[in-house]
């Protein structure tokens, strides 16, 4: 407990030294002379790129020396079949969290999908390991809070990369920092201690990092500017989220939308 309270208190520190940072590293907007040059820095979206392009230097590294290794050794030497149940499981913890953002968006559908997903696989499929509910036709979605915010009508805000978590944006972070201390698998289970987050945390972060090494290998080895290509596809890849795979602007779920009109459109 004193570890998890000593984290909520440096977390807000954590935030404004970031923030500062970011600031201290902004870029120089061109000329508002420059038309096009003014159009496309707007349309980037990246005023801290300097400071952004750094950290993102800093993930690499991690990333080449540490996670990558992992992942591709868990590739090499774990079996398949117990990759896929790792993955199960993972999906399934996840699907508490994925039902109350459901909520919170007004898709009391796709909410009762995911609960239902998760007691029928955490019965049935044995803690989850294998995908009986997948079996029977409820598909897996992820939701989670950015898109929630996102659905509400808050901007994404411009581009920013964490540290060691990577790609991001105001409204992204703020959602990660939510559910980190709302997951709703800390009411099913309150006594889990620090460890086991850490370990879910590790655990996940690796697997995730075996199932996107084929295509992030691939965008590295096509793109002129590797960090402008994970730019663009995160920002592809949230709003695709946001849509739940629809073509159109975000339509905010009813009685929950902000009032400011001009944020209601995915950036």
């Amino acid at each position: 407990m004193k570890i998890k309270k000593a984290l909520s208190i440096a977390s807000p520190a954590a935030v404004s030294l970031l923030a500062l940072t970011l600031l201290a590293g902004c870029a120089t907007p061109p000329p508002a002379s420059d038309k096009e040059a003014m159009a496309e820095w707007t349309q980037t979206n990246d005023p801290a790129e300097p400071t952004n392009r750094n950290i993102h230097g800093f993930n690499q590294g991690i990333d080449n020396n540490v996670l990558k290794p992992m992942a591709e050794g868990y590739r090499d030497y774990v079996p398949g079949n117990f990759r896929t149940n790792i993955r199960n499981i993972l999906t399934n913890l996840g699907e508490p969290m994925a039902a109350a953002n459901d909520l919170l968006q007004g898709e009391f559908l796709r909410a009762a999908s995911a609960l239902g997903r998760f007691c029928v696989n955490s019965t049935f499929g044995f803690l989850g390991m294998g995908d009986v509910a997948g079996g029977g036709g409820l598909e897996h979605h992820d939701e989670d809070f950015g898109q929630t915010l996102a659905v509400w009508g808050v901007g994404e805000g411009p581009y920013i990369v964490l540290p060691l978590f990577g790609p991001s944006n105001p409204r992204d972070t703020v959602g990660t920092a939510v559910e980190f201390f709302l997951n709703p698998m800390s009411w099913v289970l309150p006594g889990l201690p620090l460890a086991a987050d850490v370990a879910k945390g590790t655990v996940t972060a690796v697997d995730k990092r075996e199932k996107y090494l084929d295509p992030l290998n691939e965008v590295q080895r096509t793109s002129l500017d590797y960090y402008a290509s994970l730019r663009s596809l995160y920002r592809q890849k949230r709003a695709d989220d946001i849509r739940n795979g629809k073509k159109g602007p975000t339509m905010p779920a009813p009685g929950l939308a902000f009032e400011d009109e001009g944020a209601k459109a995915v950036h």
